[in-house]
């Protein structure tokens, strides 16, 4: 492969620290193209899904809380994007509004745009106005003279176009999220107020966030003011730390006729690999428990149940890691009979919901003990899933693998043929959502660390297809963190009420009631 480069490109390559054998891999899929998921089933309530009565997650919650002073514990927060999708509606506005042109009652009506006519009418229930009009009050001194359509513009523009505010190009966690009594918070300070809820032991809670390196002065900026009344208040320290996607995990771009793509320079372009890539993040952490959740999934009240069903998720996690300890250490010790081996595989299958080779029985006692091991030790993750609201993006279902084999794994919609009937069906008939609300645990069980990169499937990337200068091109996106970045690992799902999913992926989310303050 390396005969297509020239010795630039591959000083270039090797400085960047990408790996020739990984941009092969990616070349071939780009090429010959990724197989879609085949879906067997919707996972559902008692079919891969299990149900928890509000005494049953009391229960978990309390044994999460009796063991958590025993274990290093840890949240994982994804935040290196921009917040450029929350505000699409507004950046097409400004890009095809002419103010001399027509109103702005007559765009809206011309592009159907009830969003823009939301943001409008609610926009002085956001977060971030009373600071946008004092900002507009002092830049023009004849602000209060404009006429409404003028004040709507200029309100935009400055939410957007302006260096004092920027919102569309600055990452989620550092805009304004909630407005309280006497003060406005971001998503990074609720983040920290949800921490030290469920992610603390010994007085310590510990937080990471993945970010982009440049923006790591304003994480700490927000982080430095808000830290020291959050941990007087709750009586905890609170550990705050940062990653960065790395270099090496980008992807190369090909033209469509897949040839290394080049910018205008004639320099190769690499593109960031997707979320998938963070699996190296996960995999340098240290802690028994990790809490997994998106930055713009937060809430301005009802910490408490939040907090009820994450360390429930977490009490989950620790049963059936001790269980699972139990039964490898036997293994190890060899004291695993063969009547044992039944009731091993009645515990694999109806609690971590691993389905058993068909023809297991017909193999050799050392063979059983080698699939168990096979089978079980690797890490675990605890999932929420919420009721299907009819929100976009992926669900929990029954995938068929490699040799019929069926495992429980979270899907995309983009990862299904829905041009084939009976997937579109299977697909359309999901009960459940994910809303990436994630309790992972990833030490075996003689309390060494997994290396998370053996438990990824690489055939569950995606191929994206996007524009440069004009110029068309095409990338592969590493496997998503929660789909094929975790795909090999047991996987348990756990129903978890909607009110725990709370995401901001437009400014408007911004008007729902988890977002207003309950005064």
């Amino acid at each position: 492969m390396e005969e297509n480069f020239t010795n630039q490109d591959i000083e270039f390559i090797n400085q960047r620290g990408n790996s020739f054998e990984k941009i092969e891999e990616q070349l071939q899929f780009l090429k010959n193209g990724i197989p879609n998921i085949i879906l067997n089933r919707p996972a559902t309530i008692d079919d891969g899904i299990k149900s928890l009565s509000e005494d049953e997650a009391l229960y978990y919650s309390n044994f999460f809380d009796s063991q958590k002073d025993t274990l290093k514990l840890k949240k994982f927060v994804p935040a290196s994007g921009a917040a450029s999708r929350m505000f699409k509606f507004l950046i097409e506005f400004l890009n095809d509004f002419n103010q001399e042109k027509e109103t702005i009652n007559a765009y809206i009506n011309r592009k159907n745009d009830k969003n823009l006519s939301i943001f409008l009418i609610a926009r002085e229930k956001f977060p971030f106005h009373d600071a946008i009009l004092d900002y507009l009050k002092n830049e023009f001194p004849s602000y209060n003279q404009w006429n409404n359509a003028k004040k709507e513009f200029e309100y935009i523009e400055a939410l957007l176009g302006t260096d004092v505010f920027n919102f569309a190009n600055k990452p989620k966690g550092v805009l304004p999220f909630h407005k309280y009594k006497d003060f406005t918070s971001t998503a990074i300070e609720e983040h920290l107020n949800e921490c030290v809820f469920y992610a603390t032991s010994n007085g310590k809670s510990r937080l990471h966030f993945t970010i982009s390196k440049e923006h790591q002065a304003e994480f700490e900026a927000i982080i430095n003011s808000v830290k020291p009344k959050i941990e007087k208040r709750n009586s905890v320290s609170i550990s705050v730390k940062y990653s960065y996607q790395d270099n090496s995990t980008d992807a190369l771009a090909v033209d469509l006729e897949n040839n290394p793509f080049r910018d205008e320079d004639n320099n190769l372009l690499f593109r960031p690999g997707g979320h998938g890539a963070l699996i190296e993040n996960l995999n340098q952490l240290n802690g028994d428990v990790i809490f997994i959740k998106n930055i713009d999934n937060v809430i301005q009240n009802h910490f408490e149940i939040i907090a009820l069903y994450k360390k429930s998720l977490a009490g989950i996690l620790i049963e059936l890691q001790s269980k699972i300890a139990t039964i490898l250490h036997s293994v190890k010790l060899n004291e695993v009979t063969e009547n044992d081996i039944q009731h091993i595989l009645h515990f694999a299958s109806s609690k971590l919901c691993i389905e058993i080779i068909d023809d297991f029985d017909k193999f050799t006692f050392e063979n059983k003990i080698e699939y168990i091991l096979y089978i079980l030790n690797r890490p675990i993750r605890v999932c929420g899933m919420v009721k299907n609201e009819g929100e976009p993006g992926g669900g929990p279902f029954w995938v068929q693998g490699n040799k019929g084999k069926i495992t429980l794994q979270i899907v995309e919609s983009s990862q299904v043929d829905t041009k084939d009937k009976k997937q579109r069906n299977i697909l359309e008939n999901a009960t459940h959502f994910n809303p990436v609300d994630i309790v992972c645990g990833f030490k075996d069980f003689e309390g060494n660390k997994f290396d998370l990169s053996k438990f990824v499937n690489p055939n569950r990337g995606l191929i994206v297809e996007k524009t440069k200068n004009g110029k068309s091109y095409k990338a592969f996106e590493l496997p998503g963190l929660w789909n094929g970045g975790m795909a090999k690992w047991i996987t348990i799902f756990v129903e978890v009420p909607l009110i725990t999913f709370n995401p901001v992926k437009t400014v408007n989310d911004l008007l729902k009631p988890a977002h207003q303050s309950a005064d």
